[in-house]
């Protein structure tokens, strides 16, 4: 993870969201204010030159799962989301398929999903918008695309596996467990990439969590709230959300202890944070550590 990214989740861990806020979007005005300078210094690339760097450094796969921030792709992305999203989908093809978060965690402000269900108990699987940037809710509008029925870790996926990848996740019983999305990726050849992410934001780090359950060797308490899901024909079906709060602290960079730089890798790409894993690495990778006891989790160690 770079230095901006660790202090960003310094930032988040000990200070007001409204302060956070604030300095994001002065961080970002100051992005935007030096991006001739930033733009002399690293240079441009467009959809085509990702494209290229992105066959050259991925390989093949039978799904892609995309992590983005247009936000830290600028001001080196030359083009627009559309251009991006329409790279994205021919890079992957007919034959192949390509996978977005569209979550949802609730009002910004709560910053707390169960808190925003126990006072908003309704997800419109249409209606409600991703949260994960602008490229992710243009997937998820897209004609063919398929959704999931989760109200906070819906998945949008669009190519011969969408079905299977959608399809299980209302009537699974967890979030990242047996079939959900992150359980199907895990079983087939899927690539994770980050373009303008880190590897902080690597959902698949809690299929390992929800498998193991009671086994895993950090401990949890499960807080469900009752929740409206109205799916995509206007039905509305009662879902019981089930979200883990775990004992100690999330601490992402731990997950350069339990993975190699060969399995999990990072980079830079004119400037834009740049991650690549699959879904099968990490699924195996912290399964064996769990097994051990060792997680992304903080330890009193860590602590001191």
């Amino acid at each position: 993870m770079t230095i901006v990214q660790s202090l960003s989740g310094a930032v988040l861990r000990h200070l007001p969201r409204e302060r956070v806020l604030a300095l994001r979007t002065s961080y970002l005005g100051l992005r935007g204010r030096l991006s001739p300078l930033l733009k002399t210094l690293h240079g441009g690339f467009t959809a085509a030159d990702l494209r290229a760097h992105l066959e050259a450094r991925v390989g093949n796969f039978e799904v892609l799962m995309v992590h983005s921030s247009l936000n830290f792709m600028h001001p080196y992305f030359e083009g627009s989301p559309m251009d991006l999203l329409e790279m994205l989908v021919q890079y992957v093809g007919p034959n192949r398929t390509l996978v977005m978060p569209a979550f949802y965690l609730g009002d910004p402000g709560l910053n707390n999903a169960v808190e925003h269900y126990r006072r908003n108990p309704q997800f419109d699987i249409r209606k409600t918008p991703s949260q994960m940037g602008i490229l992710t809710e243009l997937f998820r509008r897209r004609a063919g695309v398929k959704v999931s029925l989760h109200p906070t870790h819906r998945t949008a996926a669009l190519g011969p596996l969408a079905d299977a990848i959608t399809s299980g996740h209302f009537a699974a019983g967890t979030t990242f467990g047996r079939g959900t999305p992150f359980d199907v990726m895990a079983a087939h050849d899927t690539a994770i990439v980050g373009m303008g992410k880190s590897y902080g934001v690597l959902t698949q780090v809690h299929h390992v969590e929800d498998l193991l359950g009671d086994d895993f060797p950090v401990s949890r308490q499960v807080k469900p709230v009752d929740v409206t899901v109205v799916d995509s024909g206007k039905k509305s079906l009662s879902y019981s959300l089930r979200t883990p709060i775990f004992d100690r602290p999330r601490r992402m960079p731990k997950l350069r202890t339990l993975m190699s730089r060969a399995r999990l890798q990072a980079w830079k790409f004119h400037s834009v944070p740049m991650f690549y894993t699959r879904a099968t690495w990490v699924t195996e990778d912290l399964l064996a550590a769990a097994r051990r006891g060792h997680t992304i989790y903080e330890t009193r160690k860590d602590a001191e």
